[in-house]
């Protein structure tokens, strides 16, 4: 049954995400987590939908219809540090038929070249050319947010931003900086919101956020990302954050920028969130794939969140594969 939207707290956000610490293990349940985007609904893109979806065993019975998928990657290639099964098989097989996959990502703790990596580690050959992370969404954009800015990272400790043209350095809580940029929720406790939020009540200034997600599927659960206290900075001290990533346009333009001469009715969104792949893919003209077993609504029963939504895929599968 789904969590009514009245029961979820809509002011005070920060006092109530304070009053326990954070961190990937501080999980939220689907049904949390989807009252939550549904309350944020007026901060996204609008979109139109199908009347129904269509089931189908996974992306090579779709592959007649399309000649390229855009690839979310928690929940659909990977859960946290592991592999989906099977999921290398079938982009394997979709490049033998000549389909173009581009990894449209909302993780924006790494670089380019480090995602590349790990993708590599988990078995799937993508080339760099094939990633498009909301990092790099964001970063491309930040002369146009504040030009010249110093800006203070909530990012991973070991983040050195050599792969972004500006001046970003860890914010220490104290530091004077001309704006904010959430890479990361790695090592985000109540110390930092807390001190982010004082900051930011003293003097406002600019907050990009290089991830929109709420949660990310991990080994543990659905994990506190980004746009998850980014959006609760935006309820409690009326600001509008620059969001980066999807559901977004800015990360979609990016993306089909890979696929000169490729029309968009070719093109599919292939995503585990409602609110974020399937919204944004939609809104951006896509046709969408909502993959069931492994990310957002694994475990779930997904057409009560669909129907309250009126989020509707243009297909469903379990698994890609």
């Amino acid at each position: 049954m789904l969590r009514p939207l009245a029961a979820f707290p809509q002011t005070g956000q920060l006092r109530l995400f304070l009053s326990a610490p954070m961190s990937y293990s501080d999980t939220l349940s689907t049904a949390a987590a989807f009252a939550r985007y549904e309350a944020l609904r007026h901060r996204m893109p609008v979109a139109d939908f199908p009347e129904h979806s269509k089931p189908c065993s996974g992306l090579l019975e779709l592959a007649d219809q399309y000649d390229a998928f855009l690839l979310d990657s928690f929940g659909v290639l990977n859960i946290g540090e592991r592999a989906i099964p099977g999921a290398a098989e079938c982009l394997a097989e979709l490049r033998r038929q000549g389909k173009r996959l581009i990894v449209l990502t909302n993780a924006a703790s790494y670089t380019r070249t480090a995602a590349v990596e790990r993708y590599r580690r988990l078995g799937f050959d993508f080339a760099q050319e094939e990633v498009v992370s909301s990092r790099e969404v964001a970063a491309h954009r930040l002369e146009m947010v504040s030009p010249n800015a110093r800006w203070g990272a909530i990012a991973a400790s070991e983040d050195r931003f050599r792969d972004i043209d500006a001046d970003v350095r860890h914010w220490d809580g104290h530091t004077d900086v001309d704006g904010f940029i959430l890479l990361s929720s790695a090592e985000i406790d109540g110390a930092t919101v807390s001190a982010l939020e004082t900051a930011l009540r003293k003097k406002p200034r600019p907050v990009v956020v290089a991830n929109p997600d709420l949660v990310a599927p991990r080994e543990t659960g659905l994990s506190k990302e980004p746009g998850f206290f980014a959006h609760a900075l935006a309820d409690d001290l009326d600001i509008g954050p620059h969001f980066f990533g999807k559901p977004f346009a800015n990360a979609f333009d990016d993306a089909f920028a890979l696929l000169p001469g490729i029309p968009k009715s070719r093109m599919a969104m292939v995503g585990d969130t409602l609110h974020t792949d399937i919204l944004g893919g939609r809104a951006a003209g896509v046709d969408t794939v909502l993959v069931e077993g492994f990310g957002l609504f694994a475990g779930e029963q997904v057409d009560p969140y669909i129907r309250q939504s009126n989020i509707i895929p243009d297909h469903r599968c379990y698994s890609i594969a």
